[in-house]
């Protein structure tokens, strides 16, 4: 995927201006940066939600975007399970859907939860909930917002060995918002630097320039 010359602004605000930047195809990039300092912005441009900018996004491959957003998209009158079946009409054989839903739901550990509805869980169940119908979603890019906020350590941990083991199948290209520099550190290939208010940004590969990025954040 490639940023050309990308600007956004709102009204008078800029967002961010003349982006140039190619971010690596089947890896895992962290975008990384304060809160409010255009991340959010960002991947609602690639994934359609605004359509208003000026530059171009080119894709390595036609894209089928997969996204977890930072606010709860779930459908309060489905359960937990319906959620998931809801977004893989069409996209997955009948025969092997019941099985990659429930593969999906224990991932999170939410499984014995399948036939509970939304308004029964958590603030970090929902979040969870997100995370597995990004998964299960048959999408060659995901972009998750935020997406490790309210969930334990545990969890995090074993939904981050997940994420890892996707890359090595190479499945997915993964955009990953967040203002967590550990959590960038300990997941992403590459981290996409968003060093201050309309400064641009710089591409970092982590295992390289670890220390570069522990000075700038």
């Amino acid at each position: 995927m490639e940023l050309v010359n990308l600007s956004k602004a709102f009204k008078n605000r800029i967002i961010f201006k003349n982006l140039n930047v190619e971010i690596p195809e089947g890896k895992i990039t962290a975008i990384l940066g304060k809160s409010g300092i255009g991340k959010t912005t960002l991947l609602n441009i690639i994934s359609g939600q605004i359509t208003e900018y000026n530059g171009k996004i080119l894709f390595g491959n036609t894209p089928k975007i997969s996204y977890v957003f930072q606010e709860d998209t779930l459908i309060p009158w489905k359960t937990v399970y319906e959620n998931i079946e809801y977004i893989l009409k069409g996209k997955i054989p009948k025969k092997k859907l019941k099985k990659w839903i429930e593969f999906h739901l224990k991932l999170v550990n939410l499984l014995e939860y399948s036939s509970k509805y939304p308004a029964i869980l958590s603030g970090g169940m929902k979040k969870r909930l997100n995370i597995a119908r990004g998964f299960a979603n048959p999408s060659n890019y995901i972009l998750l917002d935020e997406p490790f906020e309210f969930i334990d350590i545990k969890l995090k941990n074993k939904l981050i060995r997940y994420f890892k083991k996707l890359q090595k199948k190479g499945e997915k290209t993964v955009l990953l918002a967040t203002h967590d520099i550990e959590l960038a550190l300990s997941l992403a290939d590459y981290i996409l630097f968003f060093s201050s208010e309309n400064a641009g940004i710089t591409l970092f590969e982590n295992s390289k320039d670890k220390d570069k990025i522990l000075k700038l954040f």
